[in-house]
């Protein structure tokens, strides 16, 4: 019989054994001393709290389970730390490298990149799925534009369609990043740098 503890994350509720909420409270606690982030260090540890959330969920489905260790082991494990090395360094365990992680591209999908927009961020948003300059993407629009208006149709619409990347994980799919923890930290780095 193992005890167990309701436990909030990314303003979600999940019920999780008592040694795999110490293990998730000290990665969180060893991710938070080693991002270094300051004044965005929060907004880090928010959307680091919200990809663990989707990936329990995704893990438990609709089902009311308990979260147990090997789950926890396993996100951490997935996520891994913002300066990419292993998160079970200190205990003696294994996990990838991060130079696997990196050329491990995780699938890309289309949002409006708000970060980068001139308008509404379709055309860096484009630019950013299928990996090409945003100037061009650009040009062509301008080009169908004056070439019989479709230009302005098609940017409407994608504009209507296209959800705006406004988390961290969003941002890492846009740009086909696997979301990780040294990714979601990269992320928040470019933000800063505006």
């Amino acid at each position: 019989m193992k005890k167990v503890v309701n436990v909030g994350i990314g303003g979600r509720t999940f019920v999780l054994e008592e040694d795999a909420y110490g293990r998730m409270e000290s990665y969180l606690a060893s991710f938070k001393s080693k991002i270094n982030m300051g004044y965005q260090e929060s907004e880090v540890m928010d959307d680091l709290e919200m990809r663990i959330a989707d990936l329990f969920e995704a893990k438990l489905g609709s089902r009311n389970e308990v979260v147990t260790l090997q789950m926890v082991e396993e996100i951490i494990a997935r996520l891994g730390m913002p300066d990419g090395s292993s998160p079970f360094e200190n205990e003696g365990g294994t996990s990838s490298s991060s130079s696997a992680q990196a050329e491990n591209k995780g699938p890309r999908k289309f949002y409006r990149d708000y970060d980068n927009r001139a308008i509404a961020g379709v055309c860096s948003g484009l630019a950013q799925y299928l990996n090409i300059d945003v100037v061009l993407v650009r040009i062509l629009f301008v080009l169908l534009t004056l070439l019989g208006s479709a230009g302005i149709w098609v940017y409407i619409i994608l504009w209507i369609v296209a959800p705006k990347a406004e988390t961290a994980a969003q941002k890492c799919e846009m740009r086909g990043w696997p979301v990780t923890a040294e990714n979601i930290r990269r992320v928040s780095q470019f933000q800063k740098r505006k």
